[in-house]
């Protein structure tokens, strides 16, 4: 597909729900089950009106539950429909049981989740405990920095959930009001160029009894008789939940390629798609962080740098399936890693820090590593709480050693 030109692409000011609506929007998807969750409902108020103004043909199906709604897009999807929906926090809570489903039945579901702390107290603003929380689900999980890649990652996340390596539901993440409701100017691609990169609509084959080939891999299909969820005891468990474990070896390849080949028409790429990074070359210190912070640590890291100071950032696009191979290599040689989780494990660390503990403990020689939770809540980082922690894990670095490997920026005390 050729390069289209920014004068080609379209300029919305959105905010990150809309612009996820765009994209499911110009995504050719069959079936939308929707159930309202703050900060999620613009995504599915939006996309509403598309179906009502007849700008899609979709089938919108308004659910009584997030558990229903989940449960809606499984039928779907079964049945060889390209399938949608949205939630947050204890929506996405209230989904877990069919979260498993869908994965362990090779659904490419897409889900947008916008970020939200899990109650109680009640609170509607931004943390990522409700994505970790479904980190052992079998999704491949992604999270965006800003609303141009909201746009961008939700058109791809069909793409990599539908290629037949995968076959895998797709979780895009995006900051609940940090991002679901702040407006951005965004470039759209024509509806068309969307429209081949996709391939068309996901092809629902035809139900007669010589069609001698799906269109649609492992659907349901009256020609071709199958069964999706059966009691499964323990003489073949082990042996399906393996084709799980290996459809998720080829998700970070498949990352790539979609990464650059949205590239090549739109001229946005979002690092290889797995991991984005900034100045870790030589770096004595690196941040690793996710989601929409990462926009503010890579401003304060630019500073630090033109002060002389050797800060890098690591920004994890891709959380699930866990890039350990990459994120070590790229960390190794630094003297101290800051890795900052917007969530916590009670009783244990964040749950990155988790991850990246374990990448690089094969490692003779490694890096220091120390666990900044921050931003429960909707708690804001910023800038000045950035510098806070830069500076401390340099004198980290210069003393070399940690004296307490969890901390919490920007709390009270």
């Amino acid at each position: 597909m050729a390069k289209v030109p920014l004068e080609k692409q379209t300029l919305l000011n959105v905010n990150g729900d809309e612009a996820v609506a765009w994209a499911v929007k110009q995504s050719l998807v069959d079936v939308v089950a929707a159930y309202p969750i703050t900060p999620q409902t613009i995504i599915v108020e939006r996309f509403s009106e598309f179906v009502a103004n007849g700008e899609v043909h979709t089938e919108f199906v308004a659910v009584e539950s997030e558990h229903s709604a989940m449960s809606a897009c499984v039928g779907a999807a079964a049945a060889g429909a390209r399938a949608f929906t949205a939630t947050a926090a204890n929506g996405l809570a209230l989904m877990w049981e069919i979260l498993y489903i869908a994965a362990s039945l090779r659904l490419p579901i897409v889900l947008a989740v916008v970020n939200r702390a899990l109650s109680a107290p009640i609170n509607i603003h931004c943390d990522h405990n409700d994505a970790y929380g479904m980190r052992d689900a079998g999704w491949i999980q992604l999270f965006v920095e800003n609303v141009q890649e909201a746009y961008d990652t939700t058109i791809q996340a069909f793409r990599i959930a539908e290629d037949e390596r995968v076959l895998l539901p797709v979780a895009v993440n995006l900051d609940g009001f940090f991002l679901s409701h702040t407006l951005e100017n965004i470039r759209i691609l024509p509806d068309e160029v969307v429209h081949e990169f996709l391939g068309g609509y996901r092809k629902i084959p035809k139900v007669k009894v010589d069609y001698l080939e799906d269109e649609v891999p492992l659907v349901l299909n009256p020609a071709r008789p199958l069964s999706f969820g059966p009691l499964d005891l323990y003489d073949y468990y082990f042996e399906h939940k393996m084709h799980q474990i290996e459809a998720m070896k080829n998700v970070p390849e498949v990352v790539r390629e979609v990464n650059q080949e949205w590239y090549e028409i739109s001229g946005r790429k979002y690092g290889d798609g797995v991991l984005e990074t900034l100045y870790v070359e030589d770096a004595d210190v690196i941040i690793t962080v996710l989601g929409s912070t990462a926009g503010t640590v890579k401003h304060v890291v630019r500073k630090f740098r033109r002060d002389g100071k050797k800060v890098g950032v690591v920004r994890i696009r891709m959380f699930r399936p866990f890039p350990h191979r990459e994120i070590a290599e790229v960390l190794k040689n630094a003297k101290v890693i800051g890795v900052m989780d917007r969530g916590i494990s009670f009783g244990s660390y964040g749950q990155s820090y988790l991850e990246i503990n374990s990448s690089l403990y094969d490692y003779k020689e490694k890096p220091m590593l120390v666990n900044y939770v921050y931003g429960l809540g909707g708690r804001d980082a910023s800038p000045e709480l950035i510098e806070k922690m830069i500076n401390e894990l340099l004198s980290d670095a210069e003393r070399g050693y940690v004296e307490n490997k969890l901390r919490f920026l920007g709390v009270r005390e």
